[in-house]
């Protein structure tokens, strides 16, 4: 059990646990707190801020009695397919934080020691290995968020007031006019000339929208992903409603679904964006799939040299279909 900072410093490695359904994320720290393991009563006060994901919901209430504000990404209620804009808002708010303790995760995970699966007779010793490779990650290794603290609260600032003042009106557009059902209405474009007034973004403006660095750096992988063999990335408009485009794109998550997108633009700037998955109403920053078309158009459409190359890697497999043409004995006596 990894508790760590805001930065990525490792306060501490708790462990090992059974791995059964009495030893959930929630029941392990109710463990930890309640033998004060490593005096964690002294260091964990009231008004502390515990940021979880969905493995700790039985430990919300416990938290509360102990006077420890706690946060998580919402649960989709049983038949809900989509978070409303205010649930997906808030889960970026958590999710905007708790991308470190993924991050640490993955960090110990570079020694080859825990990169591997490890024998059971390692079991007396794990943990104090374990614990060893953390104090290292902690002394030698950098913070994994160092950023400018005057431009991060400016961004928290930003993140918190963003959903108050407006929810996804283009969520609500493309409900009330229906525009996920006019298909026919819609034609397909080669996304390279066909939406000639969508404004020209910087990196630096991407970045303002996306909230973050990390759907544009997807965006290049996604690109190539959704460009057909001869390098067009293609897009849908509809004249019966200029100023936004729709696309087509594939879930990082099911091979077998895809889901539909909307922008609305004007000349000089993004006004709105909707997506069809779960967290797609967010305002709160956009998703790796609609920062993908942003930067395909906005970007890296105007610089040919970042434009990534469709790769047939199809060239470099067999195909067992093919099979050599056979000439039968009589034909060839024949031609002779």
């Amino acid at each position: 059990m990894m508790i760590v900072s805001t930065t990525g410093y490792i306060i501490s490695a708790l462990g090992p646990y059974h791995a059964d359904v009495k030893n959930n994320d929630a029941s392990i720290i109710k463990h930890n707190i309640n033998f004060n393991m490593e005096n964690m009563r002294e260091w964990l006060q009231e008004e502390d801020v515990l940021i979880v994901d969905r493995g700790f919901r039985d430990l919300v209430e416990f938290l509360g009695e102990i006077g420890i504000e706690s946060h998580m990404p919402a649960f989709l209620l049983k038949g809900q397919k989509q978070h409303s804009s205010e649930e997906a808002n808030t889960s970026r708010l958590v999710t905007k934080i708790r991308w470190v303790v993924e991050s640490v995760n993955s960090r110990i995970k570079q020694w080859k020691y825990l990169a591997n699966i490890v024998p059971n007779t390692q079991i007396p010793y794990i943990g104090d290995y374990v614990r060893l490779i953390c104090a290292i990650c902690n002394k030698y290794k950098g913070p994994l968020s160092a950023g400018n603290p005057d431009d991060d609260q400016i961004l928290a600032a930003k993140m918190k007031v963003c959903p108050e003042k407006k929810k996804n009106v283009l969520q609500e557009r493309v409900t009330e006019e229906g525009l996920d059902r006019k298909t026919h209405a819609w034609k397909k474009l080669d996304a390279a000339d066909a939406v000639p007034d969508f404004p020209s973004m910087s990196e630096e403006e991407l970045r303002d929208i996306t909230i973050g660095i990390y759907q544009l750096q997807m965006a290049k992988h996604y690109t190539q992903e959704h460009m057909t063999e001869d390098g067009r990335f293609q897009i849908v408009l509809n004249e019966d409603f200029p100023g936004i485009l729709r696309a087509q794109v594939q879930s990082r998550h099911t091979s077998s679904k895809r889901y539909w997108l909307w922008v609305e633009y004007s000349p000089a700037v993004v006004k709105s964006w909707y997506w069809q998955c779960q967290a797609g109403a967010r305002v709160v920053g956009t998703c790796c799939h609609i920062a993908t078309v942003l930067w395909y158009l906005g970007y890296a459409r105007h610089s040919v040299d970042i434009l990534p190359s469709v790769q047939n890697w199809s060239k470099y497999l067999q195909d067992a279909s093919e099979f050599p043409v056979l000439m039968d004995d009589s034909d060839i006596s024949e031609e002779e």
